[in-house]
């Protein structure tokens, strides 16, 4: 899958797209969640019956974050090599990363259409129904047909919903933030995960028999409510299963710190110190305590450990 970075105004089209037409699906698509995922394989599937190569339109940095109608915006479920790798599972030709700016959002409309859709060649739209764009949001789906006839067509994507309410980035949010894992799991259409580098830690795991890998995330991810996880860990080119606890440490730690992602997986012994490791969240376990003793938490990180391994059915 090849990727173009465009900024407004376009200077020119894209050499790549210059000879063909483009199937588009358009959106931030933070998460790539089984909604976003409709909207793209019917892009795909239009530009695989007409010719046209397959694109997925999407903007960094966050609308919302630019407009600043939310900090929260700043973190995300998918940071861009992860849609990027997502698009390409899904048989995107082209990711197109427009530069979210003051100057980009404060377009019309009919300049959307006019000065970026026509000048990529942009022949089939494809958008979700709440889709909107243009200045202050001005824009829709039904008057993006009407600017883009009769060169552009424009398929509207109607929503899925999950429990009665709408697959969305915010209701997955929402899922993580309370713990909901399983919830997650199916709004996404996949375990949720995040990546980062083996940092030291206090090294006290390893000395009440239950060795972790103290995580720092590469980006800025959602993270979880804090509590203990089943987890799959991917490091070193094998994956295994653990628990995973993302917390505060109450029982060592007496004041308020960030919160850490420690990792203790099942036979595992090697050094990984300032190795890439990559977590899926299978399973909420607990919510975080405060033990009244080491022995105490022992024995619980053995009992978690335990019902970790029993919901992924090990021995």
């Amino acid at each position: 899958m090849e990727i173009i970075s465009l900024t407004y105004p376009l200077s020119e089209c894209p050499a790549l797209l210059q000879n063909k037409k483009l199937a588009v699906a358009i959106g931030h698509f933070d998460g790539v969640h089984r909604g976003h995922q409709n909207v793209i394989t019917q892009a795909v599937q239009i530009a695989k019956d007409t010719g046209a190569l397959s694109a997925v339109m999407t903007f960094l940095p966050h609308p919302k974050e630019v407009l600043g109608q939310g900090d929260q915006y700043f973190n995300c479920l998918t940071p861009p090599e992860e849609k990027q790798a997502l698009f390409a599972e899904l048989g995107v030709d082209i990711m197109l990363v427009v530069n979210f700016d003051l100057t980009f959002a404060a377009i019309s409309p009919q300049q959307f259409v006019d000065e970026v859709l026509r000048p990529l060649r942009a022949g089939h739209v494809v958008v979700g129904f709440d889709f909107t764009f243009g200045a202050k949001g001005m824009g829709n789906p039904e008057m993006m047909r009407t600017l883009g006839n009769p060169d552009i067509t424009v398929d509207i994507v109607e929503p899925l919903y999950e429990n009665g309410e709408k697959i969305s980035s915010t209701y997955i949010r929402a899922a993580l933030e309370k713990g909901d894992i399983a919830l997650a799991t199916t709004l996404l259409g996949r375990p949720y995960e995040v990546e980062g580098i083996v940092v030291h830690g206090d090294a006290r795991g390893r000395t009440i028999g239950f060795p972790t890998a103290n995580v720092g995330l590469s980006k800025p991810y959602v993270t979880p409510c804090l509590g203990v996880f089943a987890i799959k860990a991917k490091v070193a080119g094998k994956t295994y299963y653990g628990v995973l606890n993302h917390g505060m440490k109450p029982t060592f730690n007496k004041e308020e710190i960030r919160p850490v992602l420690e990792a203790h997986l099942f036979d595992f012994h090697q050094d990984i110190y300032g190795e890439p490791i990559e977590l899926e969240f299978h399973s909420f376990i607990r919510a975080e305590k405060r033990f009244g003793s080491v022995h105490e938490l022992i024995e619980q990180i053995g009992e978690d450990a335990k019902q970790t391994k029993q919901f992924f059915g090990l021995s």
